[in-house]
């Protein structure tokens, strides 16, 4: 059973009885709901290409096209936390979030025309970008709620490990479940998973959020841009593992796609156990670039790969890399706002990742197309290596530790 502690400073929220560390009822839905969007992963590019019969910039289309109705949901998803608590937000993404897999379900139907089953994927994508939106940032803000700003960063660490366990373990489920059974069996644990993350989520304790002035969503992207930029450019790598490993795997006749996201899964996991509140105790920018550099390292080693061993190799190393750059920069960017808008500035922090998803899929299967699946991920180094030096800058222009 989790201890409970009362802050003892001077901010709005210091009353507030807070844990020590994250309730697990919440990191527990935030786990079952989050398979919904690792299960089909490896799966949709795989049946828009092969099934279907599309080009690799329809998949590219396909996966991130999501990201634009979670971009767009994100300050929506703000406002609802801000006014109502994360636990409300939470609460309607999981009811969205499987109204998607049920889409997902009618898709796979063989009665369909190749082009009407598009339509329904991109439909469900779009549905779920809705969901994934209200769900993620309320179960995010919900967590930080519980434990309080002072370990924020710890709190990140153990909702990006529910998320990143998910993706882990969707992903090899998902391919498993699609080659075995095909997508209507697969698509029906898109459908079952969210579901019981609002069941476990329905019995969690509620948070409020702290009273005072609620600023513009405008406004507190103004405040927090460049934190949720060096996000974004983490993004890129990412994205291309979760769109094109599966279809980079096929073309050199590897068959252990489904293990990419397990690779990169673990490695995620491993770090922010071990360092999950390095941020709250040495400052967010110093852990952000070197985590940076280490993904920039992991891109490299996928696009040079002679053998899947080094690919998922490399998975693994961009794992360790990505793993505290979410919660590095997300304590940076809940010391910019006023504990009122900690929704909205969670909102618009993760808005700037669904950014870099939806423009980084349509983006990478153009190179893929233009110059091969390896290159996606030289996109994906050169892309973290920007961010670091983005890091490099902010700090020094006095937004440092």
């Amino acid at each position: 059973m989790s201890t409970h502690t009362v802050e003892l400073d001077a901010s709005p929220d210091a009353a507030q009885i807070h844990l020590q560390r994250p309730a697990f009822g919440i990191v527990a839905a935030l786990f079952c709901g989050y398979l919904a969007v690792g299960l089909p992963l490896p799966v949709l590019p795989l049946f828009v290409r092969d099934k279907l019969g599309f080009s690799n910039l329809i998949v590219g289309v396909v996966v991130g096209i999501q990201f634009l109705a979670t971009v767009l949901t994100r300050g929506y998803a703000g406002r609802v936390i801000d006014q109502r608590g994360g636990k409300r937000s939470a609460l309607q993404g999981a009811g969205v979030c499987a109204l998607a897999g049920l889409l997902y379900f009618v898709a796979a139907m063989p009665s369909l025309s190749p082009l009407t089953s598009l339509a329904v994927v991109i439909l469900g994508r779009l549905t779920a970008g809705f969901g994934e939106g209200q769900f993620v940032t309320g179960c995010v803000s919900w967590s930080i709620a519980s434990v309080g700003p002072k370990r924020a960063g710890v709190s990140m660490s153990w909702t990006g490990i529910a998320m990143f366990g998910a993706l882990a373990i969707g992903a090899p489920v998902g391919m498993e479940l699609y080659r075995s059974y095909g997508l209507e069996t697969a698509m029906v644990s898109c459908i079952a998973t969210p579901i019981i993350a609002a069941i476990i989520a329905i019995g969690a304790t509620s948070y409020t959020t702290p009273a005072g002035e609620r600023l513009a969503f405008y406004r507190v992207v103004g405040q927090i841009w460049r934190e949720g930029l060096g996000l974004m450019l983490q993004g890129v790598g990412l994205s291309g593992l979760t769109a094109f490993a599966s279809l980079y795997f096929a073309a050199h006749a590897w068959t252990h796609a489904g293990w990419v996201m397990t690779a990169f899964g673990a490695g995620f996991i491993l770090v922010r156990v071990a360092l999950g509140s390095l941020p709250d105790r040495i400052g967010g920018y110093r852990v952000a670039l070197w985590s940076l550099v280490a993904e920039a390292v992991g891109q490299a080693m996928v696009w040079g790969a002679p053998n899947e061993i080094t690919a998922l190799a490399g998975a693994l190393v961009t794992g360790l890399g990505c793993a505290l750059v979410f919660p590095a920069l997300g304590v940076e960017a809940l010391k910019r706002v006023l504990p009122a808008n900690r929704g909205s500035a969670m909102g618009a922090f993760v808005a700037f990742l669904d950014i870099a998803y939806g423009f980084a899929g349509p983006a990478a299967g153009l190179i893929a197309g233009a110059f091969g699946y390896a290159a996606v991920y030289l996109l994906g180094a050169a892309s973290a290596l920007l961010g670091a030096a983005l890091i490099v800058h902010t700090r020094d222009k006095n937004y440092g530790d």
